[in-house]
């Protein structure tokens, strides 16, 4: 994800710290096992729990706040992306850059879709699938 990694670079530069990598993804290095157990709960929490609860309610209930306007939808988008990224404070001030700008591309993946959440479901999943291989096969550090 070029955005993220801007997002990450951006971060390192202002903080000079790296983003923690959750330890559910950093264990499955070369573990068959801890790598199907990261999948699930990765598909479980992040890919499903997450995108209901950042995009499916949080977005669309503070939209509502605003009568479900254009402004109302943007300003929902801004903010809970900047909650999401915050979610993930355990990946340091780096992390919480990039995961708010995650944020904002599944949540305008949400919107544009006609709010389908199906959309940031599967990118959220996928992209997290990618790490938990890249990790396992010791493509990345």
């Amino acid at each position: 994800m070029v955005a993220g990694e801007l997002a990450n670079s951006v971060g390192e530069t202002l903080w000079h710290t790296a983003a923690k990598v959750s330890s559910v993804i950093n264990d499955s290095r070369g573990n068959w096992k801890a790598a199907l157990t990261a999948l699930g709960l990765i598909w479980t929490f992040a890919a499903f729990g997450e995108e209901m609860g950042y995009r499916g309610y949080l977005l669309t209930r503070a939209a509502d706040a605003g009568n479900r306007s254009k402004v109302a939808f943007l300003v929902a988008l801004l903010g809970s992306s900047v909650l999401f990224g915050y979610g993930h404070y355990y990946k340091g001030p780096p992390g919480v850059l990039q995961s708010t700008v995650s944020g904002l591309i599944l949540g305008g993946a949400y919107l544009l879709s006609g709010r389908n959440l199906w959309i940031p479901i599967l990118a959220h999943g996928c992209a997290d699938t990618i790490a938990i291989v890249a990790v396992f096969f010791g493509w990345a550090n």
